[in-house]
């Protein structure tokens, strides 16, 4: 007798799997016992066979990229005017197809969303990012004077396309773009103009991105009102402007852009600036800075005129001659004090030479006096220091002779 198989998909394992069969039962009694639900989504394609009971239309989330199919009764269908693109909400059962193993709802109600509905739900929506400050005054960065490069996110071969080239290259021939052609409609707009935005955020070379398009119905701009993309702008760090629809058009991707253009021709005029008004600044502003230096220069003729006509600077050596006659004076004061001041002290040094003559023992050998010495140069200040016939030297006032005692010294008892 076999083995019975595990009861629960967590007792499974590699020597007791369990057969595919058995999982799809599983998951077709799982899915069977979900109630209906309320769903929303976007028609993206919708399939109807003439006589069929049964029309398959593909819903799409308007956020995200996934799809799911819905087999809605033809009668359901018929009650409203539903179309490809149309947003809905749908009340469906969930079910199972074992044998394809895939999942599809099972349509018994449809209703179309109105446009009232879509403008309260957005409005709720714009106070939601508001309130995160995300719409905030001082979140919004200036566009560069001249940029680099513009990235242009834009529908594929569309006339907002060509609006803002060609008035940005009017205006300024030399811009440069990074085009990226996507849908601006549809199911696929959201997530291609959301990527979009990301990939131009993420080039260095490019300055400022624009995203444009045309007018359109109120539900051909939900796009730009989607949450993910608002959010996906608010992240970007390069500058954006908004320019979708017409003046009346305020999808919220322009309350979160760095710039509001009314229109693709009036984002083409803020991104660039215009060559001949510029040319225009340029040659006024030259014309005022030549007006301002020549009146410059005139005012400073005036003032060399009438410094010049000044007597200092008529004759120059006027305002010297003052000052002259001043130094004169007191290099005559200072000759004279001079003067005084040697006297004073030639007479003072006389007086000390005539002081020192008197003193000096020249002076008493000039009076007659005389020195004798010994031969040693020893003063003889007692004659019992001198010997017989010991030569003694006498100095007199002009000049010294020698001498030899008459008389020797007496010896002392």
């Amino acid at each position: 007798m076999s083995e019975p198989l595990p009861a629960k998909a967590a007792e499974t394992t590699a020597e007791r799997p369990w057969p595919l069969r058995l999982l799809s039962m599983k998951i077709t009694d799982y899915v069977d016992r979900m109630s209906p639900v309320w769903i929303e989504g976007q028609i993206v394609q919708l399939n109807r066979r003439p006589g069929s009971r049964t029309c398959f239309v593909t819903l799409r989330d308007a956020d995200v990229d996934m799809s799911m199919t819905v087999t809605v009764p033809t009668v359901v269908l018929d009650r409203m005017p539903i179309t490809e693109g149309s947003r809905v909400v749908t009340h469906a059962k969930p079910a199972f197809w074992s044998k394809r193993g895939s999942m599809q709802l099972e349509a018994r109600d449809m209703r179309p969303v109105g446009e009232g509905e879509l403008l309260a739900r957005l409005e709720h929506l714009k106070r939601t990012l508001a309130a995160e400050g995300l719409f905030a005054m001082d979140r919004k960065r200036p566009l560069p004077f001249l940029p680099q490069r513009v990235g242009l996110v834009c529908g594929r071969a569309s006339a907002a396309m060509r609006d803002v080239l060609e008035v940005a290259r009017r205006r300024w021939p030399a811009v440069e773009f990074e085009v990226r052609e996507v849908p601006v409609q549809g199911a696929d707009a959201v997530l291609a103009v959301t990527r979009t935005v990301q990939e131009l955020d993420a080039l260095p070379h490019v300055d400022v991105i624009v995203v444009t398009r045309g007018g359109g119905s109120f539900e051909d701009l939900l796009p730009f009102s989607n949450e993910s993309l608002v959010r996906a702008v608010a992240e970007t760090r390069t500058p954006v402007v908004s320019a979708i629809g017409h003046e009346v058009d305020t999808p919220l991707l322009d309350f979160v852009a760095d710039v509001r253009a009314s229109t693709p021709t009036d984002a083409a005029k803020r991104i660039v600036p215009d060559v001949e008004v510029e040319r225009a600044g340029i040659a006024q502003l030259a014309g005022r800075a030549q007006g301002a230096l020549a009146g410059r220069i005139a005012g400073e003729r005036r003032h060399l005129v009438v410094l010049r006509s000044r007597p200092v600077l008529t004759d120059p050596h006027a305002t010297l001659a003052p000052h002259r006659e001043a130094l004169a004076r007191h290099r005559d004061r200072g000759e004279r004090a001079l003067t005084r001041r040697l006297d004073r002290e030639r007479g003072r040094i006389d007086a000390l030479a005539g002081q020192l003559r008197a003193l000096s023992p020249q002076g008493t050998l000039d009076r007659g006096y005389a020195i004798v010495l010994h031969a040693d140069g020893r003063l003889v200040t007692d004659r019992e220091d001198v010997d017989a016939d010991e030569i003694l030297r006498v100095k007199v006032a002009r000049g010294d002779f020698g001498v030899r005692p008459v008389t020797r010294r007496e010896a002392r008892s």
